[in-house]
C-alpha cells in the first residue's frame, strides 16, 4: 500500500452535517424570515420573543383564580392535499384553529401557540408559507406564536413534504370553566356556520376526489373552483365567542371536528340529556352535496364524519337563545337554531340528527 493510500485511510473525506442532509443555515434564514409574523401575533404577558430555548409568559392579574387550559392537535391528510396542489398558505391556519377552538369550547381565552414542523429536507419558502399561515391563525384566534420547532430529518419524509403538530394554552377563569353539566332539557342549540371541511375527514374527501376525478378549477359555488372549497382552512370561533361569553351565560360549547355533529356534540352533555338536531334547519353547503353524491355516502355516515356545515354547536337558555344568535350575527358569524334539549330515554344516542 503506497503512503497516499494509508493517508487517505487515516484521514478520510471531512464530513459536515449538511453532506448529510441537514442545513443550519436554512433553518436559521426560516427563523429570521417568520419573525416579523409571530412579532404581529404578541401579547403583553409574552415576556420576550423567539429564538430562546424557552418562552416566557405571564398570567394577567385580571384573573383571580386562573385555570390553564391546554390542547393539541395537527391537520391530519389535509397536508397531502396541500403537498399534490403546493398550496401551504393556508394549512397553518388549520392547525392553529384546531387548538384554538379546543380549548375555547372549556371558555378558555388562548395566550399563546408553539408549532412543530418536521421534514426531510428544509424547504425554507415552503415552511415560511406555511409559517405564515400559523401566525395568521394566531392573529385570528388573539394569541401569541412565541416559538416552535423545525425538524429538518433526513429519509424520515420523502422530499417536498412535512408533518405539523402544534398545542395552545389558554387561560380560564376557575369559576367561569364552561362543563356543560348546567345543560337542561328545553335548552337551545345553536349552530355556527362552518369555512369548509374544516381538517376532518379528509381521508373520505380525497378517495372521493380519486374516484370522482373532477375538473378542480372550473367554477364550483359562491365563486369558488372546487379545489378552493375543500383546501378552506378551518374557521376560527375565538373573538366572537368570547365576546358572547362576557354578554350573556352559555352552558356548553363543541367544537365539531372528527365524528362530526354526532360524537362531538355528547362531549358537552350531562348523563340524562339528549340534543335533538334537525338537520333541515341549516342549509347543507354545496361541498357537502358534491361529497355525498360522488361519494354515495350515507347521511348519518355524513353527520359522524364531516362537520356538515356547522363548525361549532353553542347551547344556550331558551330565553337566551334569540339574544345570542344576534350577538353572534353583528360578530360576523352565520348562526342557525339546529336544536333543542330535552330529556335523555334510557341509553339512546346524545344527539339524534334527523
Amino acid at each position: 500500500m503506497s503512503r497516499e493510500e494509508s493517508e487517505q485511510i487515516l484521514n478520510p473525506t471531512s464530513l459536515s452535517y449538511r453532506d448529510a442532509g441537514v442545513d443550519i443555515d436554512a433553518g436559521d434564514a426560516l427563523v429570521e424570515n417568520i419573525k416579523p409574523y409571530a412579532k404581529r401575533t404578541m401579547r403583553p404577558e409574552v415576556l420576550g420573543g423567539i429564538g430562546g430555548f424557552g418562552a416566557l409568559v405571564e398570567i394577567s392579574k385580571k384573573y383571580r383564580e386562573p385555570v390553564l387550559v391546554s390542547g393539541t392537535d395537527g391537520v391530519g391528510t389535509k397536508l397531502k392535499l396541500a403537498f399534490d396542489w403546493q398550496r401551504h398558505d393556508t394549512v397553518g391556519i388549520d392547525l392553529v384553529a384546531m387548538s384554538v377552538n379546543d380549548i375555547l369550547v372549556q371558555g378558555a381565552e388562548p395566550l399563546f401557540f408553539l408549532d412543530y414542523f418536521a421534514c426531510g429536507k428544509l424547504d425554507v419558502p415552503q415552511a415560511t408559507e406555511v409559517v405564515k399561515g400559523i401566525a395568521a391563525g394566531c392573529e385570528q384566534a388573539g394569541c401569541a406564536l412565541i416559538g416552535g420547532e423545525t425538524a429538518e430529518m433526513p429519509g424520515m419524509y420523502p422530499i417536498g413534504e412535512y408533518d405539523l403538530a402544534g398545542f395552545a394554552v389558554g387561560v380560564v377563569e376557575k369559576s367561569a370553566i364552561i362543563t356543560g353539566q348546567d345543560i337542561r332539557p328545553g335548552d337551545v342549540v345553536l349552530g355556527l356556520a362552518s369555512n369548509g371541511a374544516h381538517s376532518n375527514g379528509y381521508s373520505l374527501i380525497r378517495k372521493i376526489i380519486e374516484r370522482a376525478n373532477p375538473e378542480l378549477d372550473a367554477p364550483f359555488a359562491n365563486g369558488q373552483s372546487l379545489r378552493e372549497a375543500v383546501i378552506a382552512p378551518t374557521r376560527i370561533y375565538v373573538k366572537p365567542l368570547l365576546a358572547l361569553m362576557q354578554h350573556l351565560p352559555v352552558k356548553g360549547m363543541a367544537h365539531i371536528t372528527g365524528g362530526g355533529i354526532t360524537e362531538n356534540t355528547p362531549r358537552v352533555l350531562p348523563d340524562g340529556v339528549v340534543a335533538e338536531i334537525d338537520a333541515q334547519s341549516w342549509p347543507l353547503p354545496p361541498l357537502f352535496q358534491w361529497l355525498q353524491q360522488q361519494g354515495g355516502v350515507d347521511a348519518q355516515e355524513m353527520y359522524r364524519t364531516f362537520n356538515c356545515g356547522i363548525g361549532m354547536v353553542v347551547v344556550v337558555a331558551a330565553e337566551h337563545a334569540q339574544t345570542a344568535s344576534e350577538f353572534l350575527t353583528q360578530q360576523g358569524e352565520t348562526v342557525y337554531t339546529i336544536g333543542k334539549i330535552r330529556q335523555r330515554d334510557g341509553a339512546e344516542h346524545q344527539t339524534r340528527v334527523s
